[in-house]
């Protein structure tokens, strides 16, 4: 898509990790406890784009949003379906086959 996050328009990075301002961006809590010092703050968000992920990975997490499931452990998956109230598509299937 893009080479650097930031040349994404419809990205938060530029906000986040660069300090650009917009009346369209809140900032997240978990965001904000990083660290009171703003400079530092944008420096941690900026490290989380400093490795790419591998093809197969990028591909499986394509895969499971076009099938409404959850990527992570089950204990990830059982927290996700609390928030959402919804079994995962994978999970029913799992089920359906046992």
């Amino acid at each position: 898509m893009v080479n650097d996050p930031a040349e994404y328009i419809w990205s938060s990075y530029q906000i986040n990790a660069l300090g650009e301002t917009s009346e369209l961006c809140t900032p997240h809590q978990i965001f904000l406890s990083k660290s009171q010092n703003p400079q530092a703050r944008q420096a941690s968000y900026r490290a989380l784009f400093q490795h790419q992920l591998d093809a197969k990975m990028i591909s499986d997490i394509r895969q499971a949003t076009n099938k409404g499931m959850v990527i992570g452990s089950d204990t990830f998956q059982d927290q996700i379906e609390k928030l959402t109230g919804k079994v995962s598509i994978q999970r029913k299937w799992d089920a359906l086959l046992r």
